[in-house]
């Protein structure tokens, strides 16, 4: 009998006065899944094989048309400690988080502030850190529509016209709008990066890191993913070859493969400095650069 489709549930999550819009969907431990800089891609195949061990909670970024804008907000630093609030007042920590693109950089944020909110961190191409080489794509620049199609290398991608829901309607265009804006507002300049940011993460211990790489990125030079593997101790790196700004769309079995092994390493027991897949509070199922 085949699987049923995992119901996603839309959730209002009250922090500091905020009504956080969440999405919630899958069963088992929690995965805090943090969007890109376009706001949520919508519930994709990828996502569907994780719910089935785990339990996605995605919170919908304030200013992005969904959640209000929070109007104290003035860096990504500070989306990054509403989340951590959001995770401390709802009970969820530790959890694991997966981050792409500038969700990735809000879970280096949350890391660097506290580690001890996640017990797995998976960064899908990061920003956050300026590269040694390269630049950061200014997609500020462009249009909304050719920003979107950058993001994918392989344009025949299965299910690159599913994403955002498809054709690109209406209100579909003014959340990308929105998003744009209040991407533009927390980082501006400097552009989509904090220079303090890989001192912070230096102090981030005991913290398992997976770094996702696509080989054809075009936002996200390989500096990026390399100044991430060198700032966090311990963080590995994976290159995905083929593949873009979106490995999980463009080979996304590969992805699934990667990130499903990764949650499955067992845990630094941070009491007695040793590793065990199970943590003291409570039982738990439980540096590469290789080409993949």
């Amino acid at each position: 009998m085949a699987n049923q489709p995992v119901e996603l549930v839309e959730k209002v999550v009250g922090v500091g006065g905020v009504g956080l819009v969440t999405l919630e969907g899958g069963s088992g431990r929690p995965l805090l899944m943090l969007h890109d800089e376009l706001g949520f891609p919508g519930w994709m195949r990828w996502n569907e094989a994780l719910a089935a061990d785990r339990r996605f909670v995605v919170p919908l970024q304030p200013g992005f048309g969904r959640t209000p804008r929070v109007d104290w907000f003035g860096s990504v630093r500070d989306v990054a400690a509403f989340y951590a609030r959001m995770l401390r007042e709802s009970g969820l920590g530790p959890v694991d988080v997966v981050g792409f693109s500038a969700g990735g950089w809000i879970a280096a944020e949350m890391a660097a502030s506290d580690p001890e909110l996640f017990d797995r961190m998976v960064l899908v191409a990061p920003l956050g850190i300026r590269p040694a080489e390269g630049e950061i794509l200014d997609f500020l620049a462009m249009t909304m529509r050719r920003h979107v199609m950058t993001t994918v290398s392989n344009q025949d991608a299965e299910e690159l016209a599913t994403m955002y829901g498809g054709a690109i309607s209406a209100e579909q265009f003014e959340l990308f709008e929105a998003a744009r804006a209040e991407s533009s507002r927390l980082a501006w300049e400097p552009f989509m990066f904090d220079p303090t940011l890989p001192h912070r993460l230096a102090g981030v211990r005991d913290l398992e890191t997976l770094i996702i790489w696509g080989e054809r990125d075009q936002v996200a030079p390989r500096g990026c993913a390399e100044a991430y593997e060198q700032a966090i101790p311990g963080a590995r790196l994976k290159v995905v070859t083929g593949v873009g700004h979106r490995p999980e769309i463009e080979d996304r079995h590969q992805f699934v493969k990667l990130v499903s092994e990764f949650l499955e390493t067992p845990l630094p027991d941070r009491s007695f400095g040793r590793t065990s897949s199970v943590r003291m509070s409570e039982a738990r199922p439980g540096k590469m650069q290789n080409a993949v």
